[in-house]
């Protein structure tokens, strides 16, 4: 199941009590119940017309992140169901998930990851995504969380919307970036660059998403997917849109 707090690009909210009773639905099954968390009431408190990413950051602040995973803790207090906070994007809402509870996990992007506010001077409108690219603080406590074992799963948050809807009004360009196919070669150049360790890059990339989406794959071992794949470190990989397969054909990080 998959749950949006507040409205993004083609997705309905849930009011707190319909959140409360997805989750209690949700705990019924072994299912596991995916956040989007932005609280819809704080977005809508902070509406204004978009001409840059400045200005969307405004539009999202990380307060509406942080009172989604209050308003999803709350919700969840007397249930044991399964919940994974999708995207975690701020530090206020890394502070709030500091004491959570087994049942909850955290994932993170690479855009939130790689790019901060201040470090996008051109094209703005594709790196229009919800919840935004916030400061470069908030970047950094989400790479305190990779690095000290805090956040779980790193995401693509993959959204392949196409050159002709991103290059738009920036008010009104969808929001999302694709990020699916780039996403081992960013990190494993993170592992050379010794910003993570490639004993954590599998836990994050392999075993907690298999393990959090009760899959058998992420280890090497018997009764689980053969999947492998083979890295060659001595090449050296630029990105270019025209060698990715996304219809989209366009990322975020060409170069």
């Amino acid at each position: 199941f998959k749950i949006f707090l507040g409205s993004t690009t083609n997705s309905l909210h849930l009011s707190k009590q319909k959140l409360r009773d997805a989750i209690h639905a949700a705990s019924q099954t072994n299912k596991i119940t995916l956040v989007h968390a932005e609280n819809d009431a704080c977005l809508k408190k902070h509406k204004i017309t978009e001409q840059n990413l400045k200005d969307h950051l405004m539009r999202r602040p990380s307060e509406c992140e942080g009172q989604a995973i209050k308003d999803v803790l709350d919700a969840s207090r007397k249930v044991s169901s399964r919940i994974h906070i999708c995207h975690l994007s701020s530090c206020e809402g890394f502070e709030i998930l500091r004491k959570k509870p087994k049942n909850i996990s955290i994932g993170t992007t690479p855009h939130h990851l790689f790019f901060d506010i201040d470090s996008i001077k051109s094209k703005q409108s594709l790196y229009k995504v919800n919840p935004p690219i916030r400061s470069h603080f908030d970047r950094e406590t989400l790479w305190y969380g990779i690095t000290n074992g805090f956040i779980d799963v790193l995401e693509s948050d993959h959204a392949p919307h196409t050159l002709d809807e991103k290059k738009t009004d920036f008010d009104t360009a969808l929001s999302g970036i694709p990020g699916v196919e780039t996403m081992y070669p960013l990190f494993l150049a993170a592992v050379k660059k010794e910003h993570l360790s490639f004993v954590q890059l599998v836990s994050l990339l392999c075993e907690r998403p298999a393990e959090i989406m009760n899959l058998p794959k992420g280890k090497i071992e018997v009764g689980r997917d053969a999947d492998f794949i083979i890295i060659d470190y001595k090449e050296t990989t630029i990105v270019k849109s025209e060698n990715l397969h996304s219809k989209c054909g366009w990322t975020p990080f060409e170069g």
